[in-house]
């Protein structure tokens, strides 16, 4: 794989059998993603943009084709080596949150360095960034329960890059927010790109992916558009 490319993913077909059935959710779909781009996935339901994002997440294997992130063949790993690459490499932000709700914002953070097994000293040091870089500091030892939804949505994101893992995916993360909260969640995910971040966001809103700097749009599980977008800031 080049050393410009953060994805290289060739081919990659995902087939589920339901019974006897086999039903198609992607058909060949082959992409590269290079450092510090910013793409919107699209797509109608059913296109395949769950089951895509599903594997580049390392959340499951495709059934044909190659896959690799930061230059390991991914597509072949057994589960414990996706496990690791999902701790290591990269950074998920859910549009549910999915954040402890008996730990506080620092502790939430926390999580990954844990499994990843720093020190408590490093992991402090790690957990104060990341909050700081989401301009939450003031609330790290607030739970869930205690912060707004964009404040929520806020402390995931800095659980996703506490690890600085090489890609940071998205899948609808503005999906439970109003429209200004949404916006200031965009904000920052521009930031995060302007600070160098690789981002991979879903999202059914085009002017969400207006945000972005290319788009790729499935259709039936192919790639339909694939093209830069000129990013619209705010």
């Amino acid at each position: 794989m080049s050393r410009e490319a953060i994805i290289e993913a060739k081919g990659l077909s995902k087939t589920y059998l339901l019974g006897r059935l086999e039903v198609p959710a992607l058909r060949g779909v082959s992409f590269r993603v290079r450092p510090n781009e910013y793409i919107a996935v699209m797509g109608p339901s059913g296109s395949g943009k769950s089951t895509l994002m599903n594997l580049i997440g390392c959340l499951d294997t495709p059934t044909a084709g190659e896959y690799r992130l930061d230059g390991e063949l991914v597509s072949a790993m057994d589960d414990d080596q996706l496990a690791s690459i999902r701790n290591g490499k990269i950074g998920f932000v859910f549009q549910t949150f999915n954040l402890l709700p008996r730990a506080d914002a620092f502790q939430n953070v926390e999580l990954p360095l844990i499994y990843a097994g720093l020190s408590k000293a490093k992991r402090r040091r790690r957990v104060e960034e990341a909050i700081e870089a989401v301009g939450l500091t003031e609330r790290s030892h607030h739970r869930p329960s205690e912060l707004s939804g964009g404040q929520r949505q806020r402390i995931a994101i800095a659980r996703a890059l506490v690890n600085r893992p090489a890609l940071l995916l998205a899948d609808e993360p503005t999906g439970n927010l109003d429209s200004v909260t949404g916006e200031e969640i965009m904000g920052l995910f521009g930031k995060l790109h302007d600070a160098g971040n690789t981002i991979i966001l879903v999202t059914h809103e085009e002017y969400i992916a207006r945000k972005s700097n290319r788009l790729i749009r499935l259709r039936d599980g192919r790639i339909e558009e694939d093209r830069p977008v000129g990013r619209v800031e705010g």
